[in-house]
């Protein structure tokens, strides 16, 4: 159907994605990441930076405490039965 957007729409081959890397580049910014094979294997992704940004922003850490406590530890059973070991001769 002409027109209409296939999955292997994203993927070029490298002769194909030098040739036309203008367009290569701009659908990056407009449909999204677009894979670039080498001998018929996965090589590279072209993304826009926007997309960059997104994958490398740092997540904010918690502190400790509240780490610790979004865990759920409180839900566990471990408690110990009095066991002191076995009496061994020497």
């Amino acid at each position: 159907m002409p027109g209409k957007a296939t999955a292997q729409d994203n993927i070029w081959k490298l002769e194909d994605a030098k040739a036309r890397f203008s367009e290569v580049v701009r659908r990056a910014r407009s449909e999204g990441p677009q894979h670039v094979t080498v001998r018929g294997q996965d090589s590279v992704v072209i993304i826009s930076t926007e997309e960059l940004a997104k994958l490398t922003q740092p997540k904010p850490e918690k502190p400790l405490v509240e780490f610790m406590e979004s865990l759920g530890l409180h839900t566990l059973n471990i408690t110990r039965d009095d066991d002191r070991g076995r009496d061994v001769e020497l």
